[in-house]
Formats: C-alpha cells, structure tokens, sequence
C-alpha cells in the first residue's frame, strides 16, 4: 500500500516519538492539587483531544477561574524540562529506511512546537529522513490544519498521492481537508473506538504499517 505514494506525512508526538506516559505524568501533577481526578494511560487516550484546550476541559479544568495559557504553559515547561526522557517507538527507524529505499519523500507535521520538535528530530539523529519538519510558532497546540495546507502546497502532490500517519482524530481531520489518504495508529494519544469513527486504517502499532 505504501508504495503507491509520492509523499509520508508524519505526525510526531504519539507517532514517531512515544511520550505517552510522560504526558499523562505531567498531567496528573496539575490535577492531583486541583483536587481532580488522576488518569491512567487508559482513561487519557479517551479524554485526549486537539485543540488541546479541550482536552483540559474534558478532565475537569475550569477556565472561568484560571488561565488555560498559564495552566498549558506550566505543563509545557515540565514537558521541557523531561523531553528527552521520552523514546522513540519501536520499529519506527526501520519502517523509516524502508519507506525511503523506496524513493518515497517524508516530512513531520506537527502541532508541536517548532523550536523543541527540531531539537528532539536532531537529538534522534531523524533529520536526514524528512524534506519539511514542520510544527507551531506557540506552544499551546490548537491545530496544525493551517500547516497542512502550506505543506501540501509545498509538495505539489495530487489526490491519492500523499499519506498522512498519525495517533488522533485531528490528524484524520487534517488529511480530509488537504486530500491526503489517512492511517491512524491507536497506541499514541487516542482510543482505538474513537479512531475508528474516521473509517480509516487503525493500526495497533508501527509494525503493522
């Protein structure tokens, strides 16, 4: 199935790089204090949704009483701090060099920040892998659907061409609107019943692609 695309495009966190139980680490410490229920990996991949902000509303975040932009920066900077503690999942780097024997071009699109997203894609030795490594100019992960329609732009490419890979229902969101085929992998950020809503292939993990 691969073989027939001009063009990969990658989602990052919960794809190519595994910071799951780090995030859901993160997490828990802001609600323990708040007096809000804790989360399991399990209980998270059902709450987890982009726009970020969301996502904190569904676990119980009140944002009459304070600033979403304070609370995600305070994650952020522990996120910062811990980044690379995280790892990559496993079977990623050959599922990599085997996409690219093929003659098949890859880029990152991310709704990560574009700063710390290059940082982590050196610090993993990926670089040589990607043609765009492209994320946000902000840390509050709101959408990447405007940099998907700049990155297709970018790489010409028609209908049925390219292929976008992620772990949530934005990424599905994002292939619709630039005309890209879709993968969903179910072992990143979102619930395998909610990725299957988008009537894509669900994968369990990075091997099966």
């Amino acid at each position: 199935m691969i073989e027939k695309y001009k063009h990969i495009i990658w989602d990052w966190n919960g794809t190519i790089l595994n910071d799951v139980a780090l995030c859901v680490e993160l997490i828990n410490q802001l609600l323990e204090p708040r007096g809000l229920q804790s989360l399991t990996i399990e209980t998270y991949r059902k709450a987890f949704t982009i726009p970020v902000k969301n996502y904190y509303a569904n676990i119980g975040f009140d944002f009459e009483k304070e600033s979403f932009e304070v609370v995600g920066k305070h994650w952020m900077d522990e996120y910062e701090r811990r980044k690379f503690e995280s790892g990559l999942y496993e079977g990623i780097l050959n599922t990599l060099d085997s996409i690219h024997a093929n003659g098949i071009g890859q880029s990152i699109l991310s709704a990560y920040s574009q700063h710390t997203l290059d940082e982590l894609v050196e610090h993993y030795n990926l670089k040589k892998y990607f043609t765009h490594v492209i994320g946000l100019d902000n840390i509050y992960a709101a959408g990447k659907l405007h940099l998907g329609k700049k990155l297709m732009q970018l790489l010409g490419n028609g209908k049925g061409e390219t292929l976008i890979i992620g772990d949530t229902v934005h990424d599905f969101e994002v292939a619709s609107e630039i005309g890209a085929d879709c993968v969903l992998i179910c072992d990143g950020h979102q619930d395998k019943q909610v990725l299957q809503q988008c009537r894509v292939p669900v994968l369990n993990n990075i091997s099966e692609l």
